[in-house]
C-alpha cells in the first residue's frame, strides 16, 4: 500500500537539512529545505558536524570547493531565501553582478530603482552570503563598506580577492 503524499499542514513544513565545511573564509553550515538553500551561515565553534548530506548539500560543498580553487565563477543552485519582496529584488540584483566584477551600492540602486541606503540595508541582510554575492558590492568612492559575514571587511576583501578584484584601492 502506498503512503499518503506528505501533507504539511498535518505534519509541518519540510525538515531543515544542514552541512558544514571549512572554508578559506572560516566554517560555513548551509541550510536547506524543500528542495533548495535557505540560509548561509558562519559556523559557530571548531568543531564540524559530517552528517550524510543530502544530495543538493553535497553539490553546494562540491560547487563551494570549486569556486574557492578558482574551478568555478558562477554558483548553480537553487535558493529560496526569506524576505522581504524588496529585499528579495535586491538579492536578484546582487546575483546579475558577474564573478570579479564589482558595483556600487549606488549603482545597484539606480539599476533596482531605489536608494543606495535601502539597498545597503538589504544586502546586510542577505541570509546567503557568497552565493548570493554581496561582496560584490562597494561604496560610492570604490571602497569596501559594510559586510555582515564573520570577519567583516577583511572577509569580503578576501573573497574579492579570490575573484581578482584589486581590492587594495
Amino acid at each position: 500500500m502506498p503512503l499518503p503524499a506528505r501533507d504539511p499542514a498535518i505534519l509541518g513544513p519540510d525538515p531543515v537539512h544542514r552541512l558544514s565545511v571549512a572554508s578559506p573564509v572560516g566554517n560555513l553550515t548551509v541550510f536547506e529545505q524543500s528542495g533548495a538553500i535557505t540560509l548561509l551561515a558562519w559556523a559557530v565553534g571548531t568543531r564540524l558536524r559530517s552528517p550524510r548530506p543530502t544530495p543538493l548539500l553535497a553539490e553546494f560543498r562540491d560547487q563551494l570547493a570549486a569556486y574557492f580553487d578558482g574551478r568555478l565563477d558562477r554558483f548553480n543552485l537553487p535558493l529560496a531565501p526569506e524576505g522581504t519582496l524588496f529585499q528579495q529584488k535586491v538579492w536578484r540584483g546582487l546575483c546579475d553582478i558577474p564573478f570579479g566584477t564589482t558595483e556600487s551600492y549606488g549603482a545597484l540602486a539606480r539599476r533596482l530603482e531605489s536608494g543606495a541606503r535601502a539597498v545597503g540595508t538589504a544586502c546586510g541582510a542577505n541570509p546567503i552570503p557568497i552565493l548570493i554575492p554581496c561582496h560584490r558590492v562597494l561604496g560610492g568612492d570604490g571602497k569596501l563598506h559594510g559586510y555582515s559575514g564573520r570577519g567583516g571587511l577583511a572577509t569580503k576583501a578576501r573573497l574579492l580577492a579570490l575573484e581578482g578584484v584589486d581590492v587594495s584601492r
